[in-house]
């Protein structure tokens, strides 16, 4: 395979995982590459990653390609021999590379090339899946890491790295360095998956799309830890461009009568031209999401995203329904611990559950009578759930009723299109009255909101 051909498949692979590759980015990539040459490995890296990432977010993504594509080594390495690889699992082995990583972790500063040289033994070692000869493309990071006893290591380092110092700092720094071995060996499986079979095949089958690609109802448990990082940022990046495009748009339509009377002096020629003053307009918003089961997780990046941007708003309220509904506004303080709020918004579920079971149309009756205050002509109704009521009533004269008090209403959706009107969702008959959008991910979550403010 000639590295052209390599360079074509690993830019197709980052489209096929969600990066936007222009053809002319790639060619910005081919000649990075020929200025920098082939001798420094992460030389290429840097110069692909400055043609072509956009986003911080796909990052991650990007690095796991670049590494099935352009791998730093081949098979084990030089430094095995038969001999070493003869007894390569057997206990004292284990026990001695055990040691030797926590003495790696446990530094004060890590030394990231011996733990990657700890990571690519570690597979080695026992990255094979019982009863595969060696060379076989069946590796496991889980096993590898359970047999050595990566997790078990955090109590040892959380004690080396403490000293007399503050255990929770140190809990801290443990958790993060095991988690960065982790990684070191999920991208050694993957190498050794790519050597095996393809890097195609990784790439389709193992690899994960970049996080703001992935599905918030089939999150991972750091997937939605990185979620909640960026929502602050992207927060940031969307509200600046609002700000930007409602500058563009502070002008109101033209004012004929100054603007010829402001050209007599140009000889009739319309060098500048004048406009009437734009009123300015600013929606007060109301959220009222479903909090039940996966969804949940949905509802509260949606809610943190809204609240970010709230400044773009005259007033948000928010409020959270099972069964019953519970306004949440309060737990969205300016400056709030994103942390603790997100905690405080999980408590609040128990008061949105009466029976336990979703019923949107219970819930909307509830809203509509309980809450009606908080509709008027100035708001905008969002609505976020599945729409799955457990064939109850949906109560459609009662929602459209709670439109008809509204300046505008949308519904987010978390499940995809094709799923709507399936089993107990109500999505294609409320979405007869309202405007539905499909909202799988941060990426489309951005989209919408940037659409509507």
């Amino acid at each position: 395979m000639t590295l052209l051909n390599r360079h074509l498949e690993f830019v197709q692979a980052l489209r096929a995982a969600g990066l936007p590759v222009s053809v002319a980015e790639g060619l910005d990539a081919v000649r990075a590459v020929e200025h920098l040459g082939l001798a420094d490995r992460e030389a290429v890296r840097a110069g692909y990653a400055a043609a072509l990432v956009k986003r911080r977010s796909h990052r991650g993504s990007f690095d796991a390609l670049f590494d099935l594509f352009f791998p730093p080594l081949l098979g084990s390495g030089a430094r095995w021999t038969d001999e070493y690889a003869a007894e390569r699992d057997s206990p004292s082995a284990v026990v001695d590379l055990r040691d030797r990583l926590a003495a790696t972790l446990s530094g004060g500063e890590v030394d990231q090339a011996a733990l990657g040289d700890l990571a690519v033994e570690l597979v080695e070692r026992l990255g094979a899946l019982p009863g595969r000869g060696q060379g076989l493309s069946t590796w496991s990071a889980h096993q590898a890491l359970t047999r050595v006893g990566a997790v078990a290591l955090l109590d040892r380092l959380v004690a080396s790295l403490a000293g007399e110092g503050d255990q929770r700092e140190a809990h801290g720094l443990a958790e993060r360095r095991i988690a960065s071995f982790t990684r070191l060996v999920e991208g050694e499986v993957r190498r050794r998956l790519a050597e095996d079979r393809t890097p195609q095949y990784v790439a389709e089958t193992i690899l994960r799309p970049p996080v703001d690609q992935i599905a918030f109802t089939a999150a991972r448990r750091a997937e939605v830890e990185q979620m909640r990082r960026e929502i602050y940022p992207l927060a940031r990046r969307l509200a600046t461009r609002l700000i930007k495009e409602q500058h563009a748009r502070r002008r109101g339509p033209l004012d004929f009568r100054r603007t010829v009377r402001a050209s007599m002096s140009t000889g009739g020629v319309p060098l500048t031209t004048h406009h009437r003053p734009k009123r300015p307009h600013r929606s007060e918003l109301v959220v009222l999401c479903d909090v039940s089961g996966s969804v949940a997780q949905f509802a509260q990046f949606t809610l943190m995203l809204v609240f970010a941007l709230r400044e773009q708003f005259t007033k948000v309220r928010a409020f959270t329904f099972v069964d019953e509904v519970h306004e949440v506004t309060q737990h969205f303080r300016p400056g709030g611990d994103p942390v603790r709020t997100m905690a405080d918004l999980a408590a609040s579920v128990a008061h949105a559950s009466l029976w336990g079971r979703t019923d949107y149309g219970r819930a909307f009756t509830r809203f509509q009578e309980r809450h009606a205050d908080a509709l008027g002509p100035k708001v905008s109704l969002l609505v976020l759930g599945d729409a799955r009521s457990n064939y109850g009533d949906l109560a459609l004269p009662v929602f459209g009723d709670i439109l008809r008090q509204t300046r505008h209403a949308y519904w987010l959706n978390p499940e995809h299109r094709r799923q709507w009107g399936a089993g107990d969702s109500g999505a294609e008959r409320y979405a007869e009255l309202v405007r539905m959008v499909e909202c799988r991910n941060l990426a489309q979550l951005s989209d919408f909101v940037h659409d509507i403010v």
